[in-house]
């Protein structure tokens, strides 16, 4: 009988470029598996934590999958009451299956009946009623499908609903089958539970920190330490308050941020129209979106009418996007084929038009709630963010199981010491070995490891970058790649335009500055109306290239209003989108046709897939219809009649894309009088045009680029660029801002994929100049390698997924020296990212947060330059509209490594110190004093913890990077021979003071408590003290990712208090610090100043060996061994291999040999 199966995560549709999928991916594939109560075991278990006093409620608490096993029996998933999840993270989770109740036969509808009868050799029963069963995970609904035999998304049920049925569902749905959808697909809700103070506080105290707090307290207590105690609970409750109100703080924020609940206009299959709440909502319903527009509460598919919609909660762009009407079609709905069509939840519709009879408003159909939506999705990423995998966190685990080691043996080491002493109980024992264990995890560990990355996200946000992942600031610092967007990052947003070049039987014509002086014709029409520019309060909104195309014109855009019936009657009854009428200043008398308007009938949007946009225009009275195309050279002409492409085109385009200039490509095409032009398909308009020419735009490098990009590789960060634009384009710009070297050589990669004709080939060609005849007469890699300069690859998106699927194993080869990645689409940009990462590389991506989100978001450091001051775009959002933040947050990231580490290191060292001093003063037959313990823990370590994180980053980015392993040779030595000192510091005093005349030893005979002051515990608690900001002083150097000890004030000016303080307490303490320390006041001053004089000598050696160990002075000791990094390992191999790449030579996926990374 099977008792699990695979969750299937069915997907309605590829995600968006320009927004996260809102299904899971592949990659989020999870076992499942399910039990059913067990009765008799529910009530052992409940015996059980009876007579535990509630240990076992708590073991189940933190391991809830025990929990399962102890109550339940595995079942088939078809009886399961509970369901154990695995995802491929190996994380752990249970869920609770559901039921609602159905009418009887209604689940027909969905194609699967739902029945609890299991066929199996065992009668099973059955029961009467028709239920759903389903659960809810991470927000999203699973139901049962007993045809497939397992759970599967709710979205299962529309992801193959295609455009012609999604244009069928305009006539709305009955409130039968609303009513039913709704209760299979839930409310339409993105609900972020807000827990009560109440539970927040009973879950933050079962936190296994806290619990192990309030075992020490209580022990503490127990052996009469009670200042202490009370000081560390009342630090705990401090801390637990602070924690949970910052923690309910942001979940209110986020709550108040998901939730949107609002009243809108449906449509029902009867006709009419009426007003439900947004909660309401289910895929299938036909929205109705009024003129003045709304903030959606849902993903629809745009069927009739235009909207303005602003994306920037979403996508951390600004500038509003025009959705145009889905095309009717046979081809499965797609939000990434789609997504101009797609009008996505938490996103503002500035206005709707064209949609209803009236010409105002639009309509749209539902096709995702709730969490299934792209806003739903990403805040489902921050509420279950993916596990970060650094090293740093790992580490600090290990680290503390080692002490947990050092535990063990001061425990044992204890239990022997006191064991022999005759004064000393079975019960005191019993708490002296229990409270060594409380020594060694300090209790300020968790708010001293998170002030460094508070105190960096404060700078940052100071500085005008906002985070909304904290834990990825530490990232930021070792981040050793960076890739960069071109457009609006590197380059300036707005673009000029240079001028335009026409098409001629002879070639091409001059260049013509001002687009406005062109001869009437197609070509300037063509400028006129090929865009998705809409007005907004009677200005242009739109693609700022689009702007910048019309305004070059002099045309004015004017939009219908009202009805629109006066525009449509004017050109022919046509359904008018918008009108282009030449200036005043242009009309020719002896030229009709240049003044005559066009009205644009349909448009076609630009998609990054496609690489194209395209429109339908008419003239007054509809007499002509005209298609023009605008997009990426290379794909217009590929649809364009090739008799109409001059032969110079290559040349031509070459000449404009090497001086970095921007380059579109137009065309148009008249259309037959008897086309229809409210159904005709994208396919038809786009085929057979006619080449029109050039439009050369200038794009220049921002000021601050060049500079950046110099800074990050005298960091010895490598840089890559990664654009839509042309390849050429991309690689003068590389140039201008200093990614390829003025000596450097480019090469381009060619990868063609399988056909028919061919087998794909990859090729690998040297351009930046170098004629065809000198590659001939000289061989190309002499030309190449001879002086050993640099090279660098560049290839585009079409070449990229070719080498992706059919050359492999050139892969990472070409990943580790390519710097400019061109014509590559959003999701292409995501997929570089990872495989880079699969290199070993953290990777940086910075840009404008349009296209790039799904790269952002997968990067580790990703950063927006958004206006917005936060959005869910990317980890990172910049409000400076340049890259000079990309070294800053660096910087920041490094010195928050940096102080996470030192202060790590720190309070470890704090419980060695007092871990050496107790274990001492047991062998001695005493120990610290309450109050001793006190003024350790509060005064000198806590408050040194905290403002040792104060110190800001160095100025400058350093070429390496600062370490992220706790268990390295340095670390381990480092701590090694700290402790060994830190023994030996206090041990030497003790022994002195032993062997003066005037000692008098400890009193043995009255009780642990009553034998303070004495000489020995005054030995220990003078150089302990020391030792504490000692520690503090050594392991906060920094240099060179933070800024030296003394330009951080606080902590300096607390350093010299402290050490002042110590000094008085040892040379003339005053009488109530004497009588409140119990401390011994010793009457030799030279005694006094020994003591002095032990702890500088001891500063002096801790130092000494702290400073050596960072200079690299073990470093002979350690083996040198090929890195681990992948990247690191092939540029090795890489670098020993100068043949590499063959250039001018077509290379199969088998013919040449490949660099083994094992």
């Amino acid at each position: 009988m099977e008792t699990h199966g695979s969750l299937v995560e069915a997907q309605s549709g590829v995600p968006s470029p320009s927004l996260q999928n809102p299904l899971p991916s592949p990659e989020s594939h999870m076992d499942i598996k399910g039990y059913k109560w067990v009765r008799w075991r529910v009530w052992l278990c409940r015996l059980v934590a009876v007579l535990s006093l509630g240990a076992l409620l708590l073991i189940f608490h933190w391991r809830p999958r025990l929990a399962v096993l102890a109550r339940c029996t595995s079942c088939p998933l078809a009886l399961a009451d509970i369901l154990l999840l695995r995802d491929s993270m190996g994380q752990q989770n249970v869920v609770v299956v559901l039921k609602v109740e159905m009418e009887e036969g209604s689940l027909d509808l969905i194609g699967e009946v739902e029945n609890t009868e299991s066929r199996d050799t065992v009668l099973l029963y059955k029961e009467k009623k028709t239920y759903l069963r389903y659960y809810v995970f991470e927000g999203l609904r699973y139901i049962w499908l007993d045809k497939k035999g397992t759970f599967c998304l709710v979205s299962v049920l529309n992801e193959d609903w295609t455009c012609n049925h999604l244009h069928d569902l305009q006539k709305g749905l009955s409130p039968l089958e609303q009513g039913f959808w709704r209760s299979v697909y839930g409310q339409n809700l993105i609900d972020v539970p807000v827990k009560s103070a109440v539970k927040l506080l009973f879950e933050e105290v079962l936190n296994p920190f806290y619990v192990f707090q309030v075992f020490s307290i209580l022990l503490w207590m127990c052996d009469d330490y009670y200042y202490y105690a009370t000081c560390i609970f009342i630090i705990s409750v401090c801390s637990i308050c602070i924690s949970l109100y910052a923690m309910r703080k942001q979940t209110i924020t986020l709550h108040n941020m998901a939730l949107l609940i609002t009243d809108v206009t449906v449509r029902r299959n009867s006709g009419v129209e009426e007003r439900v709440s947004s909660v309401e909502l289910v895929p299938g319903d036909c929205l109705v979106i009024p003129p003045e527009g709304l903030q959606l509460p849902c993903d629809a598919a745009l069927l009739s009418g235009e909207c303005l919609a602003n994306e920037s909660m979403l996508t951390g762009e600004c500038v509003p996007v025009l959705k145009t009407p889905l095309p009717t079609g046979k081809e499965r709905y797609s939000s990434d084929t789609q997504h101009r069509h797609t009008l996505y939840c938490g996103t503002q519709v500035i206005q709707a038009k064209g949609g209803v009879l009236a010409g105002e408003g639009a309509i749209a159909v539902v096709t995702g709630t709730g969490f299934f939506t792209a806003k739903g999705s990403l805040i489902s990423s921050i509420l279950h963010p993916q596990p970060i995998n650094f090293r740093f966190y790992q580490d600090a685990i290990k680290f503390l199981i080692i002490l947990g080691c050092f535990a063990l043996i001061g425990t044992i080491y204890s239990g022997v010491v006191l064991s022999r002493s005759k004064s000393t109980s079975v019960s005191q024992l019993v708490i002296r070995i229990l409270d060594i264990i409380t020594i060694v995890v300090p209790p300020a560990l968790p708010a001293a490891l998170s002030s460094g990355i508070f105190y960096a996200q404060r700078r940052l946000k100071k500085q005008g970058i906002f985070c909304i992942s904290p834990p990825r600031i530490n990232l930021c610092g070792k981040v050793s790649l960076f890739c960069f967007d071109k457009t609006g990052t590197l380059t300036e947003d707005g673009l000029d335009v240079l001028g335009v070049v026409e098409a001629q039987h002879s070639g091409f014509s001059e260049l013509v500055p001002e687009p406005r002086f062109l001869s009437p014709g197609p070509m300037l029409s063509g400028l006129a109306c090929c865009h998705t520019v809409a007005l907004l309060a009677g200005r242009p909104i739109g693609d700022s290239l689009e702007v910048k195309m019309i305004e070059s014109t002099s045309w004015k855009l004017e939009e219908p209003e009202g009805d629109g019936r006066r525009l449509d009657s004017e050109f022919g009854g046509h359904r008018v989108l918008a009108v282009m009428r030449p200036s005043t200043q242009q009309l020719h008398p002896d030229d009709a046709a240049s003044s005559e308007p066009i009205a644009i009938v349909r448009r076609f949007p630009f998609s990054s897939a496609l690489q194209r946009m395209s429109v339908v225009t008419v003239t007054p009275g509809g007499h002509q219809a005209v298609a023009f195309i605008k997009g990426a050279p290379e794909m217009v002409t590929s649809l364009c009649l090739q008799e109409t492409v001059p032969v110079q085109f290559s040349s031509q385009l070459q000449n404009f894309s090497s001086d970095g200039f921007r380059v579109l490509a137009l065309g148009y095409k008249p259309l037959d009088g008897k086309t229809d032009l409210t159904t005709i398909e994208r396919a038809a308009v786009e085929k057979d045009m006619q080449f029109l020419g050039l439009l050369v735009m200038k794009n220049m490098v921002k000021p601050e680029s060049a500079k950046v990009i110099n800074t990050l590789k005298v960091a010895r960060l490598r840089t890559v660029m990664v654009t839509g634009d042309n390849i050429l384009t991309a690689v003068s710009v590389a140039k201008s801002c200093g990614m390829v070297g003025s000596g450097d050589r480019v090469i381009f990669v060619h990868a063609t994929p399988h056909i028919a004709e061919s087998m794909p080939t990859l090729r690998f060609q040297l351009g930046d100049g170098e004629s065809a005849a000198s590659q001939d007469s000289v061989d190309p890699n002499e030309i190449l390698y001879q002086g050993g300069s640099d090279h660098h690859l560049a290839i585009n998106g079409v070449s990229f997924a070719a080498l992706c699927d059919h050359f492999p194993e050139y892969l990472p080869k070409v990943l580790m020296r390519a710097t400019v990645f061109a014509r590559m689409a959003p999701d292409q940009k995501t997929q570089l990212v990872k495989e880079l990462q699969k290199l070993d590389y953290r990777v940086g991506m910075c840009g404008d947060g349009a296209n790039d989100c799904g790269a952002l978001r997968a990067a580790d450091a990703g950063i927006s330059l958004s206006e917005a001051e936060a959005s869910v775009a990317s980890p990172f959002t910049s409000k400076t509209n340049n890259i000079s933040c990309v070294p800053l947050l660096i910087r920041e990231g490094r010195c928050s490594l940096v102080t996470s580490f030192s202060v790590f290191r720190y309070m470890a060292l704090y419980s060695l110190i007092q871990f050496c001093s107790v274990l001492i003063l047991y062998t001695l037959k005493t120990n610290l004093g309450d109050l001793q313990f006190l003024f350790f823990d509060l005064p000198l370590v806590t408050f040194l913890a905290l403002v040792m994180s104060l110190g800001g980053p160095s100025d400058e980015l350093h070429p390496c990077r600062p370490p992220a392993s706790l268990l390295t040779l340095p670390v381990l030595s480092s701590l090694l021979i700290q402790i060994c000192l830190i023994i030996l510091g206090q041990a030497a005093p003790v022994l002195i003071v032993t062997s003066m005349d005037w000692f008098i030893p400890v009193n043995t005979t009255l009780p642990l408590k009553t034998r303070l002051p004495n000489m020995e515990d005054t030995t220990v608690f003078a150089l302990s003290g020391f030792q504490y900001i000692i520690m503090a002083v050594v392991v906060t150097q920094g240099y060179p990712h933070k800024k030296p000890i003394y330009r951080n004030v606080v902590f300096f000016c607390i350093l010299v208090l402290l050490l002042a303080l110590m000094t008085w307490l040892v040379i003339y303490p005053a009488h109530f610090c004497i009588q409140i320390l119990q401390l011994y006041n010793f009457s030799d001053m030279d005694f006094k100043m020994l003591l002095v004089a032990l702890a500088a000598l001891n500063f002096l050696l801790c130092f000494l060996v702290e400073a050596l160990i960072d200079q690299g002075a073990l470093n002979l000791l350690r083996c040198k061994r090929p890195s681990k990094k992948q990247y690191k390992r092939l540029d090795l191999l890489l670098h020993n291999s100068p043949s590499w790449p063959p250039l001018n030579q077509a290379l199969r996926s088998t013919q040449c040999s490949v660099i083994s990374l094992r």
